[in-house]
């Protein structure tokens, strides 16, 4: 052995035996804790002082934290850091050595292993050999500390063991994520700390307070990305910003089970996540009725998922409200002017993102000021009685049309003024007759309800997450941008997988133009991709070009695997070889498996045929699991499985023009290692052909 391999070991056997250390007197600390919290526990329960209400929730708030901290120096034990930097610190001429891990480890006060999300720790990531910087944020500003890096170190551990290191220049041409892409797929989100690429970098510490879109081409780490970039802005702004603040959208229970089962090993707790229609629900909070159904309504949702559509919406609300708040001075027979017209338009001009409920309650106080303002004090009772008399005096919603009511008006006039150009909403109006509202109609709600009855700024959330953003259209995104003042939002998506092609994002053009509204709002492409093997990636290539129309092409990372196979059977056999070729696939070792059909309808008639799917597939509802799975192709958005057999991948179920080009390169891309494609009649799409 080498004296640098020696000098490595020796550090890497004194960490381990310093976490051991830290394991063992945490566990002892946690013990300790958890005993006297139970005590308390037991002595409120009998009825003791009020007192020990505050010492119960701060010793389990101390306990809560020290089980925290065993758990993570009990998983440094296998991994306890993956990479190293040595620099000099310019301006201080002071040289530093760190090592860089998953989880921060000190030891009476001392920093043995720096937290990834740790400012420094960019540096690894980002810088390459020579003078360079990293960024600090600090409360109001950010500060750029120069450095000169001399040594980028990345280490190969598992189990406990050091199994090799070498120093690197760039990260991203590293053995080590070849290495962690070979690897079969759990069914968690994996982390990828060690591996982070520079671009994905810079986007997990881009700084919280701006928009970001994000184009990433499938495998690129898009959903990954987020979930590091939730960790990282948790970890460095934890005074300004609460996890309660956050809130990841998607557009299915399983995809956000997917998505949140990483968090907790990210540090991640706390935060929220829904559905698009669950968030529009939870926004109109007592107007959503129990009654209230959601479904989907995809002919008529081509009109009303489109900018044009609810910016028309947005100005028909704006003549409502003037029409029913006219800036018209309010005059008293003994007082005389007590709130001129130009006072009144002023007021609603600096208010716009006020409702006109709360719009009213502000000049019912500026009437109550003027009137105590123009009567004398001493006149107790006349300023009571006048202030009575014009207690309600704005009152415009009384007996008006609000909420469905006139959400149905300005479909049926919105629908006179575009029939022309072949606008019908009777399916529309038709459902809401029965309580049936889409995800359009309920972003509609939202924003009648913001400009006309809600009480007080929805101001609960300050981060919004969106995962596979392409997937709505842009009246969601106006709605959520219009609704949720002072929130940033980051979108992730791809437009070449947009699977709801007339009603969803094929372009970011016209999302740009209303989300970015910030000097350093950024718009962000990952073009390359970590997921799939070169085999793959070159088949889902054939089919990109038809799905992006050339805008967007992948960039694979060296990897490959066995070759994708075209399965040729019969109607009678197709299934037999089905599940034999599952076999083949398990014999291998790999954990998660999927057969994609084109629609749910087949995908549930296939799961009848296949023998695993009785026992092992699921539905939806119940979530991402390890095993085999029969799904339809939007049922797989966003996940990825070690293998994947497409079901019937001909002309039939997947025509040759954009909108199929998209559902099939969702498919293809969904697999890590291995792709089969087994087929009746012969798979040769037009975009499938070199």
């Amino acid at each position: 052995m080498d004296q640098e391999r020696q000098k490595e070991q020796e550090h890497f056997d004194q960490t381990i035996a310093l976490l051991k250390e830290n394991v063992e007197e945490y566990k002892r600390r946690e013990k300790a804790l958890k005993e006297e919290s139970d005590d308390l526990y037991a002595a409120v329960t009998k009825g003791g002082q009020r007192e020990l209400y505050n010492q119960l929730a701060a010793s389990y708030s101390i306990y809560e934290h020290m089980k925290n901290t065993v758990r993570k120096n009990e998983t440094a034990l296998s991994k306890p850091y993956f990479g190293r930097i040595d620099y000099l610190d310019i301006e201080q001429n002071t040289f530093y050595s760190l090592y860089i891990g998953k989880n921060g480890i000190s030891k009476a006060q001392e920093v043995i292993i720096v937290d990834w999300r740790a400012p420094v720790s960019s540096v690894y990531y980002e810088n390459e050999m020579g003078e360079g910087s990293y960024e600090v944020p600090l409360k109001e500003k950010t500060v750029k500390i120069p450095i000169d890096l001399r040594r980028k170190r990345t280490y190969d551990t598992e189990h406990g063991e050091l199994l090799g290191y070498y120093d690197n220049d760039i990260a991203s041409n590293d053995d080590l994520l070849v290495k962690y892409l070979a690897k079969n797929k759990d069914a968690v989100l994996g982390d990828i700390i060690a591996t982070i690429q520079k671009e994905q970098n810079e986007i997990i510490r881009d700084n919280p307070f701006k928009n970001l879109i994000v184009q990433g081409v499938a495998g690129s780490g898009k959903t990954t990305v987020a979930m590091h970039r939730i960790s990282h802005i948790l970890y460095n702004y934890e005074k300004r910003i609460h996890p309660s603040e956050f809130c990841i959208i998607g557009s299915s229970d399983m995809l956000l089970s997917y998505i949140t089962s990483g968090l907790p090993e990210l540090d991640v707790s706390n935060v929220r996540y829904m559905r698009m229609d669950e968030m529009f629900q939870y926004l109109l909070d007592k107007q959503w009725k129990k009654t209230f159904k959601g479904i989907r309504n995809q002919q008529e949702e081509q009109y009303k998922s489109h900018l044009a559509f609810i910016q028309e919406l947005d100005s028909f609300l704006g003549e409502y409200r003037e029409e029913l708040l006219p800036p018209k001075e309010v005059t008293d027979q003994e007082l005389g002017v007590i709130l001129s017209g130009d006072n009144i338009r002023t007021t609603i001009d600096l208010s716009s993102d006020m409702s006109l409920t709360e719009l009213s309650k502000l000049l019912n106080e500026r009437i109550s000021s003027r009137i105590v303002f123009l009567i004398d004090p001493e006149y107790k009772e006349e300023i009571r009685e006048k202030k009575k008399e014009y207690r309600r005096y704005f009152d415009p919603l009384k007996n008006r049309d609000t909420g469905v009511k006139l959400y149905v008006k300005f479909l049926k006039t919105y629908e006179a003024e575009n029939r022309d150009s072949g606008v019908c909403f009777s399916e529309t109006l038709e459902n809401i007759r029965k309580n049936r509202f889409d995800v359009y109609d309920q972003a509609a709600l939202v924003l009648i309800h913001k400009r006309l009855t809600a009480k007080a700024p929805m101001d609960e959330f300050s981060q919004i997450i969106v995962d596979e953003g392409q997937d709505f259209g842009e009246t969601v995104y106006y709605v959520l941008k219009k609704v949720l003042t002072g929130c940033y939002f980051t979108i992730m998506g791809d437009v070449s997988q947009n699977i709801n092609y007339e009603t969803g994002m094929n372009t970011w053009e016209h999302l740009e133009s209303f989300l970015f509204d910030r000097q350093n709002d950024r718009f962000c492409t990952l073009l390359k991709s970590y997921r799939n093997t070169i085999e793959i990636s070159d088949y889902a290539g054939k089919v990109l070009k038809n799905a992006s129309e050339g805008l967007y092409t992948i960039e694979p990372v060296i990897r490959h695997g066995r070759p994708v196979e075209v399965i040729m059977e019969t109607e009678d056999s197709i299934a037999a070889r089905t599940e034999a070729l599952i076999e083949e696939i398990k014999s291998r070792g790999h954990l998660t498996i999927a057969v994609i059909c084109r629609e749910e309808a087949e995908a549930k008639v296939v799961g009848e045929k296949l023998k695993y799917s009785t026992e092992n597939s699921q539905t939806e509802e119940k979530g991402f699991h390890n095993g085999v799975m029969v799904l339809s192709v939007s049922q797989t958005k966003g996940l990825e499985f070690d293998a994947v057999i497409l079901w019937k991948p001909d002309e039939e179920h997947y025509g040759s023009n954009p909108k199929e080009a998209k559902l099939l390169y969702v498919a293809i891309t969904r697999a890590l290692h291995e792709l089969y494609l087994v087929s009746v009649k012969p798979v040769d799409l037009e975009y499938q052909k070199v």
